[in-house]
C-alpha cells in the first residue's frame, strides 16, 4: 500500500509535460528540429519541475513554521514574507525594472527577513508569538504600500501585479528552474540535518532545551532558511496560498508518525500537489491557463475551514 501512495504520484509527475492543451509526440522530444522537443524541453518540463519544487518548499516551510511557532495555522506566509517579496515585484513593475523582477522579489523577502531578526535582537529575547504578530503588522503594511503601487501604477502595470499575484509556474528555459531547485535541496538538506530538533520543538520549547537543544539558534537558523527558500520561489512564482497550510496536516492524519520522520514525504506530496494542482490549470479547456494561485484556493480554502472548525 505504500508502495502505490508514493508510485501514483511518481507516474504522474513523469507524465505531466506531456499532458496540456497542445499534444506532444513521444518521438519528438528527442529531434531539436521539431516543436515538440521546443515545447517539452522549454516550457512543459521546466514548468513540472518548478511546480515540484515549489510545492516542496512551501509545504516543508509550513512543517517548520508549525514546529516552531506551535501554532497548526502557521505557514510560510505568516511572517510577511511573499508579502514581502510580491511588494518588491510591483515596485519593479511600477517603476521601469521589469527585466529585474526576481531580483527586486528576492529582495523584497530578504528585507523582510533583516526587519523580523533586527527586530528580534533589539528586544534582547526570543519570543515566537511577539515574532508571529510583527509578521502579520509587517504583512498589513506591505498591503497598504500595494495599494499604494497600484495607484501609481498605469492599467497594464496594474494588470501585470495582479497576474503576479495570482500566482504561476509557467517558466521558460531549464535554466530558470536552477535557482528554486537548488533553493528546495537546501532547505531539504537543512531540515533533515535538524530534524531531531524539530520533533522536540514541536513538542515545546521548554523540552527541547532540557533536552540540550538551543532553541534561540535553532530556530533563528530554520526560520531564515525557510524564509529565504520561500523567497526566492515567490520572486519566480508569485504567492501561491494553502500548499504550507494543508500538505502538512493531510500527511500527519495520513502517516502517523513523528515530525522527523514526515520531512520527506511532506516534501514529495507538497511537490506533487503543485504539479496536480498545475495539470489540472492548465487542462480545463479555457483559452489560457488558470493561474495556479487560483486552483490552490479553490482545494486550499474549504480546508482551511475546516482545520478552523475542527480546533473548535
Amino acid at each position: 500500500m505504500k508502495l502505490i501512495l508514493y508510485l501514483l504520484p511518481l507516474t504522474l509527475i513523469f507524465l505531466a509535460p506531456f499532458y496540456g492543451q497542445i499534444p506532444i509526440e513521444l518521438n519528438n522530444i528527442t529531434n531539436p528540429t521539431t516543436m515538440d522537443y521546443k515545447l517539452f524541453w522549454d516550457i512543459r518540463l521546466p514548468r513540472v519541475l518548478v511546480a515540484f519544487f515549489a510545492g516542496g518548499i512551501l509545504s516543508l516551510g509550513g512543517l517548520i513554521f508549525q514546529s516552531v511557532f506551535k501554532n497548526p495555522m502557521s505557514t510560510p506566509y505568516t511572517l510577511g514574507v511573499a508579502t514581502g517579496s510580491t511588494l518588491g515585484v510591483a515596485f519593479a513593475i511600477v517603476f521601469g525594472f521589469g527585466s529585474m523582477l526576481s531580483l527586486f522579489g528576492f529582495f523584497g523577502a530578504l528585507l523582510t527577513v533583516v526587519i523580523l531578526f533586527g527586530m528580534t535582537l533589539k528586544l534582547q529575547s526570543y519570543e515566537t508569538n511577539a515574532l508571529l504578530l510583527v509578521g502579520i503588522a509587517l504583512a498589513f503594511f506591505y498591503n497598504a504600500s500595494l495599494m499604494i503601487l497600484f495607484y501609481l501604477s498605469d492599467e497594464s502595470q496594474s494588470f501585470e501585479i495582479i497576474r503576479f499575484t495570482m500566482g504561476s509556474v509557467d517558466v521558460v528555459g531549464l535554466e530558470r528552474t536552477l535557482p528554486i531547485v537548488l533553493a528546495s535541496l537546501g532547505l531539504l538538506g537543512l531540515s533533515l540535518f535538524y530534524k531531531k530538533e524539530l520533533k522536540l520543538l514541536l513538542t515545546s520549547n521548554d523540552y527541547a532545551y532540557l533536552k540540550g537543544v538551543n532553541v534561540k539558534r535553532v530556530n533563528t537558523i530554520l526560520l531564515i532558511s525557510v524564509s529565504l527558500a520561500v523567497g526566492i520561489c515567490v520572486s519566480l512564482t508569485g504567492p501561491i496560498g494553502f500548499v504550507g497550510l494543508i500538505i502538512p496536516h493531510i500527511i500527519k492524519s495520513i502517516q502517523k508518525k513523528s515530525a522527523e520522520q514526515l520531512i520527506a514525504p511532506i516534501f514529495f506530496y507538497g511537490g506533487f500537489f503543485l504539479v496536480l494542482s498545475d495539470l489540472i490549470a492548465r487542462n480545463l479547456g479555457a483559452n489560457s491557463d488558470i493561474p495556479i494561485g487560483i486552483i490552490t484556493a479553490f482545494l486550499g480554502g474549504p480546508f482551511f475551514i475546516y482545520l478552523i472548525m475542527r480546533k473548535r
